[in-house]
Parts: structure tokens; C-alpha cells; sequence
């Protein structure tokens, strides 16, 4: 009966066309969200509309901008407005690059993302940890300091190098890459970049003139306790002044969330303040520090400073691939996380071409990069930005600074800028996030501690790719070791379950139910093949008698997404030697994938087509009916080698 059930439900459809399986490999890898179905069952020229709304989506919220939504975008615009001015003076100043170059890089990238971008709510600005990490990369072939013009030119550079290859992977579609940045990489590089960072304004809240050009917590700390005899108070007592209020601002925020304009305009306040006092005390005089000169005017164009040099292409290259793939994955972490507080979606590849397309533009008007940082995004969607206008917003302003309110600016005290950098840096260290981390799982947390420790005792570089490492280690694991489980009959029910994790799960006598959790290939095959064998000896071991020793195994395949022609030969092999200790093997529910190998390499006919069922249920009937008649496994054997020899012939 269990035969004959089988036989009927089972397919054996002859496999799909090479052609057509390749189309559906490759929609699953480009297209998982499929893009184009919106396109489906239209008229061609609403087709074309829908297809250039798609690639230009400004064209598709715009028709529908109205006053209502306006008087949002302007508040939120201006408000992150106050934050961009500080935020790109200081995260330039962290990149050793001039402090006008921060003020450019928020005029015109957002406006290009206003244009290509996805997300309603994101902010697009510099970012502390890309800053420092272009600093410490192109800072070992170029010094800011000697050759200022030099580092610029190929900071820009880098730029360029960033926005042509996240286009190119938005493009290609090739988001897939920057999956393999987990979240536990990315929070224990923010926690190390932040520990970092906050020690190297160290130099600006103590007004040292002198410093290191290294980034690990002992050589910065070295350089600190070192230069004793340039320590300046006043500066100290300022900073440590600043910092306060800063602090201050974010416990309002965090106890009243109302109250986010507070803590959005702190950095403007304080900018404010220090220049009123540095101008009124000539605070240069008494050890505060000032930014200096900055000049009127809008951006420049850049693309006669771009330095292509062979001497250092590799540094450049290096900078602005690392530095693009972690400014992705922040940023369309950030567009995603505020997106689906309002049940949105952000695609992910359309933002990879937005992000390119404002650093290549910004590239060739004097912008380093940029993306969408957390605090000004937070800001933004907290003062209810309904479309990306409100980026539009921020670009104008901004170029109201540049045109007539620069040289103002021009008085802003370094220590003040330290202050602002390590008060937005005490926010990324997420102590109870790394804490979850180690509850939860231990891999995780120590992919999580390597970027962490690497990052702040090594170097950026050697932290990210330590992580990374050990996250694709696992991977590999996983595959090269994948998950198996015995299964067993809950009681009064139909359903066969993992025995370990339910215990009450009953065993059937004379059968071992193995489910297998991954796909078969040839780095994990010969491992599957001594774990069967070892599952069917630890039965025969704990049940030795005749009525509880292994007569058949079933293979429940449900969870194998695909084989190759190393992991057929296994279970052909893993047949062989069950059948030489009197032991019969059937499959359970092999998918498509895996069915129309087997049909391809004529396994099916190896096995029997009577030993593929649809269910574990069906497979253990049938195997009790052939325990209790020898002489229809005896026919079934004669049946499945005729077959094989007919075949062979």
C-alpha cells in the first residue's frame, strides 16, 4: 500500500531545460524581490513610465509632492542642517582633510541622492568611521601634513573609486556582497572605531599640537601621556565643559523623545558658543586651538584633482573599496531600520546606485565620502521628514553657509569639534547589544569582539578583515558540517520531529528516520556519508536485538536545496555499503532541484523509484510492509538491478 501511495504522488517529471533552470537560478541570485513584476500585464508606455520611476524614483513621488508634505521636509531639512555644519567640520578635521571639504560634501551628494534614492528618511553625510579609516589608509602613503594637496587629490580619488564600485554593484545587483558584513561585524567595528576615535580627540580637548598618525589605543594613549608639556587647561576645562552640555542634551532626548530637537541642535549651539568665545578671549592665545580659515563660495569642481599615479593607485584602490563596502552596509542598514518603522521597504540595490552616483558626482566637486549616517538620520526622521526633500532642504541651506556664512565658522575651537565627535562616538558603542550577543550566541560574539579588539589594538583594516574572516569561517562550517538530526514519532500524530529536541518523539523499530538540513556538495559530502553510518552503528549498538535492529534507512531530504555529482555518488556509495550489512535505504521528498539531478544521473533507477516517497509517514508504511515481506524486498532488489542493467546496456 505504502508502494502504490507513493508511486502515484511521487513526481518524476523529466527535468526542466538547462535554459530554464538558469533563468531561475539567476532570478533567485539578481531579482529575489522581483523588481519587474510591477511592469507585468501593462501597456507598454506605462511600462516605460513604471521602468524610469523605477530607476529615477524622484520622478515617482514628486507628481505627488504637495504644500502639507513640504512644511515637514522644511522643518526636518533645516534641522539637520544644524547638524551637518558641525558634523562635517569635525568628521573632515577626523579625516585630516581642510574643514570646507566637510561643508561641501553636505551640499551637493544630497541633492544626487534626492534624485536616485529609495529612502524617505535618510540623512546623507560624512561619517566618523569612513573619515578616519580614508585617514589611515591614504595617510601611510601621503602625510596631510607635508603634502596636504597631495592627500586631498587622492582622497578624492578614493571617493571616485567608492561611487564607481558601489554603482557597479547596484547595478549587477550584487548586494550579496555586502551580506557578508554581519551585524555582529558591524558592531564591534563601530564599538572599536568609536574607542578610537574618542582617544584621538584626546589631542583637541588637550590641545596638543604635536600628535600620532596611528589609530591603536597604545599609540595614541603613548602619544598622550608623552606630550605632558603641551597639555593646556584652558583647553581641557573647555572641552570638558562642552561635553558636558552635549551629554546633557542626548538624557533629555533619551528620557523625552519629544525632546530630539535638544540634542539635534547641541552641536550647532556649541559650535556657536566656542566661536563667540574664541573670537572675544583670542582664545589662540590661551591654548584653544581654532579651525582657521574657511573661504566663501559654493564647491569647486574637482575631476583636474583626481591622481591616478601607478606609486598610489593600490592605496587609493584599498581606501576606496573598504571604505565603500562598510558606507553600504551602514547606510542601507540605517535606511532599512527607519524604513520599517513605518512599514516600508528600501531597496537595496537602488540605494547601492544612489550611493555611487553622489560619490562619484561628489568626486568631481570637491565632496569626500559620503552616506547615511545614523544621527543625522535619526534627527531627520524624528522631525517628521515625509520624502527625501528634506535632503534638498539641507543641500540649500548648506549653500546659504558656504555662499555667506563660511568665514564665520573660521573661529570654531578644535576642542569644541572633539567634543561634538566624542559625544556622537559614546552613542556606537551598544554595550547591551554586544551583551544580547553573548547570550544568544557565542560565535557571533567573538566575530563581534575580533572587529571590536582588531580595530582598536591593531588597525581598522585588521580588525574589519579579522571579522569578516571569522564570519565566513563559520559559513563554511556550516556547510562543510551540516546540521543532521534522528527522527521519531510524536504520539498520536503523524508528525516526525528531531528526538532531541523532543524527547517523547517515539522510535520506530527497525527504521532510522535521518533528516539532512543542507545542500550535499563535495566539501561537505564525505562528512554526511560517515555520519549516516555512524547514526546506523549507534542504533545497532543501543538495539542489538533481532526486532530492534536497523532494517531500513529513510533519508528525508526536504532540507537539501541542491546536490551536486560528488553528493549523488555519496548516497549511491552510502546504499552500497548499507546494503552489504543488510540494510535497505529509501528517500523522502527529495525538491526539484535535487529530484531532477538524481533523475539526470539515473540514480532514481539505482534506488528504485519504489524507494522515493513523498513523506517520512508513507516511507515507514512502506518499509514495516517490506519488514514483514521478505519476498517483495527480494522482488524489489531483482526489479531495481534490471533497471540498472537495462539502462547500462
Amino acid at each position: 500500500m505504502g508502494s502504490l501511495k507513493s508511486e502515484q504522488n511521487v513526481s518524476f517529471a523529466a527535468p526542466r531545460p538547462f535554459l530554464n533552470r538558469l533563468k531561475s537560478d539567476l532570478k533567485e541570485t539578481f531579482y529575489p524581490d522581483d523588481p519587474f513584476r510591477q511592469f507585468r500585464d501593462d501597456k507598454p508606455t506605462h511600462q516605460l513610465k513604471k521602468a524610469v520611476q523605477y530607476f529615477i524614483p524622484i520622478l515617482e513621488w514628486l507628481p505627488k509632492y504637495n504644500f502639507n508634505m513640504f512644511k515637514y521636509d522644511l522643518l526636518a531639512g533645516i534641522t539637520i542642517t544644524s547638524l551637518a555644519i558641525p558634523q562635517g567640520i569635525s568628521y573632515a578635521k577626523l579625516g585630516s582633510l581642510p574643514p570646507i571639504i566637510g561643508l561641501y560634501s553636505s551640499f551637493v551628494p544630497p541633492l544626487v541622492y534626492a534624485v536616485f534614492g529609495s529612502s524617505k528618511h535618510l540623512a546623507v553625510g560624512t561619517v566618523a568611521a569612513c573619515s578616519l579609516l580614508i585617514a589611515e589608509i591614504i595617510g601611510e602613503v601621503a602625510s596631510p601634513e607635508e603634502d596636504p594637496t597631495l592627500y586631498l587629490h587622492l582622497v578624492l580619488t578614493a571617493t571616485l573609486i567608492t561611487g564607481v564600485m558601489q554603482t557597479a554593484l547596484g547595478i549587477l545587483r550584487l548586494g550579496i556582497l555586502v551580506d557578508f558584513l554581519s551585524h555582529s561585524t558591524i558592531l564591534g567595528f563601530m564599538g572599536g572605531t568609536a574607542v578610537i576615535i574618542c582617544l584621538q580627540q584626546l589631542k583637541g580637548i588637550f590641545g596638543l599640537t604635536h600628535f600620532t598618525s596611528k589609530t591603536d589605543v597604545y599609540s595614541v594613549l603613548h602619544a598622550v601621556f608623552s606630550l605632558k608639556n603641551e597639555w593646556r587647561w584652558q583647553s581641557a576645562v573647555t572641552g570638558v565643559v562642552f561635553l558636558v552640555f552635549l551629554q546633557f542634551t542626548r538624557y533629555l532626548r533619551d528620557r523625552n523623545p519629544k525632546l530630539f530637537w535638544v540634542s539635534a541642535m547641541a552641536p550647532m549651539v556649541t559650535v556657536i558658543v566656542g566661536c563667540l568665545v574664541a573670537y572675544l578671549v583670542h582664545g589662540s592665545q590661551h591654548g584653544i586651538l581654532t579651525v582657521g580659515r574657511l573661504n566663501k563660495g559654493i564647491n569647486p569642481p574637482s575631476i583636474h584633482s583626481l591622481n591616478f599615479d601607478p606609486k598610489y593607485l593600490s592605496a587609493v584602490v584599498q581606501a576606496g573599496a573598504i571604505t565603500g563596502l562598510v558606507a553600504l552596509a551602514e547606510g542601507i542598514a540605517i535606511g532599512r531600520s527607519f524604513a520599517i518603522m513605518k512599514n516600508e521597504q528600501v531597496d537595496g540595490n537602488k540605494e547601492m546606485v544612489a550611493f555611487g552616483l553622489m560619490n562619484i558626482v561628489g568626486s568631481f566637486t570637491s565632496c569626500y565620502l559620503t552616506t547615511g549616517p545614523f544621527s543625522k538620520t535619526a534627527v531627520n526622521f524624528n522631525a517628521g521628514c515625509r520624502t527625501p526633500m528634506s535632503n534638498v532642504v539641507m543641500a540649500i541651506f548648506m549653500a546659504l553657509t558656504l555662499l555667506f556664512l563660511a568665514p564665520l565658522f573660521s573661529y570654531t575651537p578644535l576642542v569644541a569639534l572633539s567634543a561634538i565627535i566624542m559625544s556622537a562616538m559614546f552613542g556606537l558603542i551598544k554595550y547591551e547589544e554586544i551583551y544580547h550577543l553573548f547570550k544568544v550566541d557565542k560565535f557571533d560574539f567573538c566575530i563581534c569582539m575580533a572587529a571590536f579588539l582588531g580595530v582598536a589594538l591593531l588597525s581598522m583594516d585588521v580588525g574589519l578583515m579579522l571579522s569578516v574572516g571569522l564570519a565566513l569561517l563559520r559559513a563554511l562550517l556550516y556547510m562543510a558540517r551540516p546540521a543532521t538530526c534522528k527522527l521519531g514519532k510524536i504520539p498520536d500524530t503523524d508528525l516526525y520531529r528531531d528526538t532531541e529536541q523532543y524527547p517523547n518523539a517515539m522510535r520506530v523499530p527497525g527504521i532510522i528516520v535521518l533528516q539532512l538540513g543542507s545542500p550535499i556538495y563535495y566539501a561537505n559530502s564525505n562528512y554526511i556519508r560517515e555520519r549516516i553510518l555512524r547514526w546506523v552503528r549507534d542504533e545497532h549498538a543501543e538495539f542489538d536485538s533481532v526486532d530492534g535492529s536497523v532494517h531500513h534507512v529513510l533519508l528525508e531530504l526536504s532540507g537539501v536545496t541542491s546536490i551536486d555529482m560528488t553528493g549523488i555518488e555519496t548516497l549511491v556509495e552510502i546504499r552500497r555499503l548499507l546494503q552489504a550489512n543488510g540494510v535497505k535505504m529509501g528517500v523522502v521528498n527529495p525538491r526539484i532541484v535535487v529530484m531532477e539531478k538524481m533523475i539526470a544521473s539515473e540514480f532514481t533507477n539505482t534506488i528504485g523509484k519504489e524507494n522515493i516517497y513523498l513523506s517520512v509517514d508513507d516511507g515507514v508504511e512502506r518499509c514495516r510492509d517490506l519488514a514483514y515481506n521478505p519476498h517483495k524486498t527480494n522482488l524489489s532488489d531483482e526489479n531495481v538491478e534490471l533497471n540498472a542493467v537495462e539502462h547500462r546496456v
